[in-house]
């Protein structure tokens, strides 16, 4: 599955609530949480991911509280993964289980509206802009099985029981 999509980046520590702040939490309308995804971080957020992109940030993407809703909101609002140099451990099992690729590489050569090509199979991603190809360590094979199929929801309603 090689996605290839623009990039909105942002820095260090994006929390989940930067992603969707807890005052709107209290519904379970994810389009209503999408209206609010990033507002405290980037009012604009919604308007740089209109017909998806990648986030790309630097260290501890996802830190804060363990809210499932930061990353079904990013998944929602058109993020087609998510690439920083280090993830919140919580944050990362959540994206895997809701089917929203994690990437964990140097951000360094990548800039705002670069074009990013990801292909997990070969374990890299070329910045189309720059031209430069950036390595990562993939997934274990058992979340890869949860990513291809969709999410952990979907995985299991296909094997009945999680990958081994």
């Amino acid at each position: 599955m090689k996605i290839e999509k623009k990039c909105v980046k942002y820095g260090n520590d994006v929390s989940t609530d930067m992603l969707i702040a807890g005052r709107y939490t209290k519904t379970t309308d994810v389009r209503e949480m999408v209206n609010h995804c990033m507002e405290d971080l980037d009012p604009n957020y919604l308007e740089k991911i209109k017909g998806g992109a990648f986030i790309v940030a630097g260290e501890n993407f996802g830190c804060g509280s363990s809210k499932e809703q930061a990353a079904i909101v990013a998944k929602a609002s058109g993020a087609v993964g998510v690439v920083a140099k280090s993830f919140a451990r919580i944050f990362y099992r959540n994206a895997v289980n809701l089917g929203l690729p994690v990437i964990e590489c140097d951000t360094s050569d990548i800039s705002e509206g670069d074009i990013l090509s990801y292909n997990p199979a070969e374990g890299t991603i070329v910045n189309i802009t720059t031209g430069k190809s950036i390595s990562f360590k993939p997934l274990p094979d058992n979340m890869q099985k949860i990513m291809d199929a969709g999410g952990v929801v979907n995985y299991i309603n296909k094997h009945g029981t999680f990958p081994q």
